[in-house]
């Protein structure tokens, strides 16, 4: 029972990491149609800006993550708004081409300007130590991060589905002509959505800095994870997002549990498994 309890406890919370990273790529690559493998090194810019300003520059951890957030946010309105716009209504192979170039851009950068040593994220006391819930003691990090994938996944679909924002977002992608014609800024609502999956991508890197530790490869080396994560649950899909991540997550956790010699053959196996029952995903938009 307690290997139960740890391998559920920490895949929901694997899981919660894959989906908040993977959230908004489902949102570029199935809402957009935009092909983005420089997804992961947002994620990578995230986690790198809270271990340095935690660890290097003293800031609480607490005001470091909103920060963090806002600088991914940032960095990827910028490179929506001057380069990757042009690349909307290009090929695929053309978006894959330049996409997984500038995710080597980033590597090589933060090669130079850090170094190739992992990355720590300095926690706070209240982080560090652990919780008890009467049954069961838990550790505040996993906690912390089960319940910012929870938000993030009620915040992103109450987001497309219920806003003003999310009605322009689908109306965009589906007939960007009419919503033109209407008023909507299509420009601007491309670059913010952009943006936000930019920003949770950021988010999930620090989350996730404990389970995938943050290193200059960290944008291609778990670029599969988040595209599987994408695929399984349904492009566009936030809830299929959340089902697969959560599923695979457990599935990841518990072959490290029993079936450690194995690696992530049992992640991967589950994933042509879903796909051959649902070639859509579970939950197609």
């Amino acid at each position: 029972m307690n290997t139960f309890s740890n391998i559920l406890i920490d895949g929901l919370a694997y899981g919660m990491v894959l989906f908040v990273i993977a959230v908004g790529l489902s949102v570029t690559l199935g809402l957009m149609r935009f092909v983005n493998l420089s997804h992961g090194a947002f994620a990578m810019v995230g986690g790198y800006c809270v271990a340095l300003m935690t660890r290097e520059m003293g800031w609480s951890f607490w005001l470091a993550v909103p920060l963090a957030v806002l600088a991914t946010g940032l960095l990827g309105a910028l490179l929506e708004a001057t380069v990757l716009r042009h690349l909307y209504q290009r090929k695929e192979l053309d978006q894959v081409l330049f996409t997984i170039g500038l995710s080597f851009v980033l590597i090589a950068s933060t090669n130079a300007l850090v170094g190739p040593q992992v990355q720590m994220v300095k926690l706070p006391p209240s982080l560090a130590g652990s919780v008890d819930l009467g049954f069961r003691t838990l550790p505040a990090q996993r906690l912390l991060v089960i319940g910012a994938g929870i938000a993030v996944a009620l915040g992103a679909a109450w987001m497309v589905t219920r806003t003003r924002f999310g009605i322009w977002l689908r109306a965009t992608v589906d007939h960007p002509g009419t919503a033109s014609s209407l008023g909507i800024p299509i420009r601007l609502v491309q670059c913010l959505t952009f943006a936000a999956g930019a920003a949770m991508a950021g988010l999930g890197g620090v989350l996730g800095a404990e389970v995938m530790p943050l290193e200059p490869y960290y944008a291609l080396k778990y670029l599969v994870l988040v595209l599987v994560v994408v695929a399984v649950g349904g492009m566009g899909s936030i809830p299929g997002s959340l089902c697969a991540a959560i599923l695979l997550g457990l599935i990841e956790t518990a072959s490290k549990y029993l079936a450690s010699d194995w690696g992530s053959l049992f992640f991967y196996a589950a994933m042509a498994l879903v796909l051959a029952w649902r070639p859509n995903g579970l939950l197609k938009r």
